[in-house]
């Protein structure tokens, strides 16, 4: 395809290879179109209703890419059905020090440390209130100030959400990243229960969506899971991105042993699979899936294994805009829709 034969190899050249500075770069030129970009049509496909939200179609972008809000314009146009932002902290944040985000093109991967770097809750708020409604859902992706220690994280979160509430159609609780000190604690029941119980207590009708960690056993997710259910949650999102180096190749290997951070892309396709399957089997939650999806093919496996939406971030670096409306196409054509 166009996109892989010469404008991924043009890209990865960019900056001397600086995959951080490419991303921005993108997302400078996608920011700029922004304006003209959100007044094309919504691109159709299967439509959805999950945790009450209207889909137009079952494709979203990941968080990571957007975590600003800065694009939000430019995210429809390429197809999404929805868009996540974020991660987003209540205290605006450097993120950890650069270089930080490592491309493994062999294994159609990449391991990234960015330590949620990003200009904090109330300037996505703001943000959000220039731009006004947005031509598709979107879900906004909170997580702990890394300034903020984690016996304070409930209170940290929670500010977060009061202000950004109002401007997302579900808010996803960020639990779930490796890369800032203490969070996947957040993940154990005592800590989980308290956090979501007073995000609960906020919600004002917004659905709230736990994102979980791959490398958890089942007895660990089940107890997520529990929590969940107690507390009213509306949705899960599997999964986050893997501190496991399994799938890359030999190469790979041996450079990523020396990279800390989060693995994501065609490695962590076949546990996402696994995890998004346990958890709408022990839970019955609608599951956004996300993980090594880089041909259509990877989301209608999603699909199968119980995902009612799908999201995209890796994919996106390694095969191009298009594989947007590819998956998109595909789920239509197996569901019969025109």
């Amino acid at each position: 395809m166009l996109y892989e034969r010469l404008v991924r190899p043009a890209l990865f050249r960019v900056a001397g290879g600086d995959a951080e500075a490419v991303h921005e770069r993108t997302l400078g030129v996608l920011t700029r179109l922004s304006p003209l970009l959100r007044r094309y049509p919504v691109a159709g496909g299967p439509r959805r209703t999950v945790f009450g939200v209207d889909f137009p179609n079952p494709v979203g972008l990941a968080a990571g890419m957007d975590k600003n809000g800065v694009a939000l314009g430019a995210w429809p146009a390429l197809g999404f059905g929805f868009a996540e932002l974020g991660t987003v902290t209540w205290h605006p944040q450097p993120g950890n020090p650069r270089p930080r985000l490592v491309r493994f093109p062999d294994s159609a991967a990449i391991v990234n440390r960015m330590g949620f770097n990003n200009l904090g809750a109330r300037a996505l708020a703001a943000r959000l209130a220039a731009f006004g409604p947005a031509p598709v859902p979107v879900g906004i992706s909170l997580g702990k100030s890394k300034v903020t220690p984690v016996a304070e994280a409930v209170e940290d979160y929670v500010r977060s959400f009061r202000v950004l509430h109002r401007y997302a159609d579900y808010v996803a609780v960020n639990v779930s990243s490796p890369n800032t000190p203490g969070l996947r604690s957040l993940q154990d029941r005592a800590a989980l229960g308290d956090l979501l119980g007073a995000l609960a207590g906020e919600r004002a009708g917004v659905p709230i969506l736990v994102k979980v960690a791959p490398d958890l056993t089942d007895a660990a997710l089940g107890e997520v899971l529990g929590v969940c259910a107690e507390h009213g949650i509306d949705g899960v999102i599997a999964t986050n991105t893997t501190l496991g180096r399994d799938g890359l190749t030999p190469a790979d290997t041996a450079r990523a042993t020396g990279e800390a951070g989060g693995l994501s892309g065609r490695p962590l396709a076949g546990r996402a699979r696994e995890v998004v399957a346990f958890v709408a089997r022990e839970s019955g939650l609608p599951v956004i899936g996300v993980g090594g999806v880089l041909d259509p093919d990877d989301a209608l496996r999603l699909f199968d294994a119980g995902a009612s939406l799908v999201q995209l971030y890796t994919g996106l670096v390694y095969r191009g805009p298009g594989l947007v409306r590819r998956i998109s196409a595909a789920a239509a054509r197996r569901e019969g829709v025109r």
